[in-house]
């Protein structure tokens, strides 16, 4: 495949990185972490992919980036974003609703991808964020399995990550092949 493809990312634990390397390896297409991106460097590339990790609902250097690309409405663009829970029915289409206006959603592909936390490689700022929802659980009664995964993750990394999870992306990047913005057809989870 030609060079006509890369992939941007931003990853404070790896979890995204390590998606984003997947993926331009599979494709055979350029990488390059977000901060780094100018916007001349985008303008040679007909898809620019962009992958970050949720924290809150929001998608971790997004908006930078689509600052970066708000002007390149002919470029084919496609984001993923993962996080450690499970994809649940709904999740995904509010992640979309909170970043994206319905203009960028007519013309985004999207894909939810699961990651996975390490407390240990946070910054000191996420690290607070962090320890203050920790309190918050270990305070409430009746814990969701989502909430008791969570508290477990603080003193033991948790990784989600799997190759096969790039498989509709990389899909969608070679033959356009997925049928919606939403990926309802093709969600790969265990």
């Amino acid at each position: 495949m030609s060079k006509k493809v890369i992939v941007v990312y931003c990853s404070k634990t790896g979890f995204t990185k390590k998606y984003a390397e997947w993926i331009a390896e599979e494709i055979d297409s350029d990488l390059i972490e977000a901060s780094k991106v100018r916007i001349n460097d985008l303008i040679k590339y007909e898809t620019i992919v962009y992958g970050g990790a949720l924290y809150a609902k929001g998608i971790n250097g997004l908006k930078l980036f689509l600052k970066k690309i708000e002007e390149m409405k002919d470029k084919k663009l496609i984001v993923f974003f993962l996080g450690a829970t499970p994809l649940h029915e709904g999740i995904k289409e509010e992640v979309i609703n909170s970043n994206f206006s319905k203009e960028q959603q007519e013309s985004i592909k999207f894909f939810m991808l699961r990651g996975g936390f390490n407390f240990n490689c946070l910054n000191i700022m996420d690290k607070f964020a962090m320890f203050l929802l920790k309190l918050k659980l270990e305070t409430k009664k009746n814990l969701t399995p989502d909430e008791k995964g969570m508290l477990s993750s603080y003193s033991r990394p948790i990784d989600f990550t799997d190759k096969k999870y790039i498989i509709p992306i990389v899909n969608e990047i070679r033959n356009g092949i997925i049928k919606d913005n939403y990926n309802k057809e093709v969600i790969f989870y265990d």
